[in-house]
């Protein structure tokens, strides 16, 4: 965290269920920079998704992380069992409020997505496994249609995509890494990107993804890959929604 801090990082993603509030609440405090320049997300995990549930949760988060507010608010995995009017009634409520600035999902399908735009809700952001070999491109015309964001967790198919032929010659030809390469293709696409590491050289190496372009052919044969390999699938996924 703090390396990322330093090298220039300012979007900072957490949840509830990752157990590290307060290590991200200390390192933002430490790091001097102005919470204002600072985007925090964090969420709601699936089983508080209760009204009251998701209130307690919120606050105990200001608590953990330090912080008035958060930029970006995200229900962590659908839970069909409690219903998403009852969540997201909660965190409208919260964002009226201004503790909460937006409000997003994470894992939803076209169906959940579909269920949550009934609520009249401003759902800002869908974060999702999104990387080369998970080109889910309905998902993102479906929300592109809607001006819901998709945030790519596990851009680098954690390590599997980089040894991607096409990716290994694009690489080469742009002398760029091939996790730039990832990258720099997901950002063509609008998609934001939430990589992560433990090791600082290659989270300097990640930093170095968004000042440079490819050109359209070349992100076109990364778009042109069908591979369908999901590698995040817990057993309480609602994936055949």
């Amino acid at each position: 965290m703090e390396t990322a801090l330093e090298l220039g990082y300012r979007h900072l993603d957490t949840a509830d269920v990752y157990q590290n509030h307060q290590e991200v609440g200390k390192a933002i405090q430490s790091s001097g920079i102005p919470r204002s320049e600072l985007f925090l997300t964090t969420k709601v995990w699936r089983t508080e998704f209760h009204h009251d549930n998701v209130l307690a949760s919120v606050a105990r988060f200001q608590e953990e992380l330090q912080t008035e507010y958060f930029d970006l608010m995200l229900m962590h995995w659908p839970n069909k069992e409690i219903p998403v009017e009852e969540t997201l009634e909660a965190l409208q409520e919260l964002k009226e409020a201004g503790t909460v600035r937006s409000i997003g999902v994470s894992n939803f399908t076209i169906k959940h997505l579909e269920q949550a735009l009934q609520t009249g809700v401003k759902i800002s952001t869908n974060q999702v496994e999104f990387h080369p070999s998970l080109n889910q491109k309905e998902l993102k015309t479906f929300c592109d249609q809607h001006k819901i964001l998709i945030t790519a967790y596990s851009p680098i198919a954690q390590g599997k995509d980089l040894s991607i032929e096409i990716i290994q010659q694009l690489s080469a030809k742009y002398d760029r890494s091939p996790a730039q390469i990832i990258l720099n293709w997901l950002i063509s696409k609008n998609i934001v990107v939430i990589p992560r590491s433990t090791k600082p050289e290659r989270i300097k190496d990640g930093f170095g993804s968004a000042d440079w372009t490819m050109q359209p052919a070349d992100i076109a044969l990364i778009e042109a890959l069908d591979l369908h390999s999901r590698l995040v699938q817990p057993d309480f996924n609602e994936f055949e929604l």
